[in-house]
């Protein structure tokens, strides 16, 4: 009989002990499945923008550059230009610059500049304002987006469409940026502006008097392929400083 008892006795321990580890085995498989599925949406989050980013760009593809966004004169303001300094004034990058206007068409720059085949840039990779005014002497036409700009997703769709149109590395007529500008960059700019075009002409293209230098700058409300275009043909990549240089 004490040796049926102790039999029992062992076999509900036995039997507690298969329960406490088919609970720990689902435990650990919950734990797993949990993880698994923490790790996936963190993947489909990654994955999530540039997808986006490239299923809207497709909408652009069958489009003219002076078809997206708004019409120009609805958009933009008249050009301004003012009296520009700098001309192969050259710092090394860290070193503190100042721009007196929002955003800057000229002025002294660090002595590098971005490759031409980078169009668009986010806030967080955004090169130094230096370089891309080195972009400006050698005959870049920037287009600025503020703050404001970058929080609405319908006019940072635009904008990548508009740089969309200047692929390539090799043809200097694609020397076109896209680029945030940021509260801590300098002042904002006018009311009701959120884009702005900036150049650094030379005066017109060939001249090489640094007198007649110029620094252009067309503020937009909203995104215009058309002011853009426009823009561009009224001061080309030849109209500046430097023209020759990628």
């Amino acid at each position: 009989m004490a040796k049926q008892d102790k039999t029992s006795r062992r076999a509900v321990i036995d039997d507690i002990r298969n329960k406490q580890k088919s609970a720990e085995r689902r435990r650990g498989g919950m734990i797993l499945g949990v993880a698994v599925l923490v790790g996936l949406l963190i993947i489909g989050a990654a994955a999530y923008r540039p997808v986006k980013d490239w299923m809207d760009l497709r909408s652009f593809e069958s489009m003219d550059l002076a078809d997206i966004g708004a019409p120009a004169t609805d958009a933009c303001q008249e050009t301004e230009t003012k009296k520009a300094e700098g001309t192969q004034d050259h710092v090394e990058p860290g070193t503190p610059l100042a721009f007196a206007d929002s955003p800057p068409a000229f002025g002294q720059h660090y002595n590098v500049w971005e490759s031409i085949d980078r169009k668009f840039y986010n806030a967080s990779d955004r090169p130094e304002l230096g370089n891309l005014v080195h972009n400006l002497e050698h005959g870049y036409t920037i287009l600025w987006y503020d703050e404001t700009a970058a929080g609405d997703e319908a006019t940072m769709d635009e904008l990548r469409g508009i740089a969309s149109k200047f692929g390539g590395a090799s043809n200097q007529r694609n020397k076109f940026k896209v680029a945030p500008w940021t509260s801590e960059d300098g002042d904002p700019f006018p009311d009701g502006q959120h884009l702005a075009l900036t150049h650094w002409s030379a005066g017109g293209a060939g001249e090489t008097d640094p007198a007649k230098q110029v620094g252009a700058t067309q503020y937009c409300s909203e995104p215009s392929g058309e002011a853009v275009e426009s823009f561009m043909l009224e001061y080309p990549y030849l109209d500046s400083p430097e023209p020759t240089v990628l």
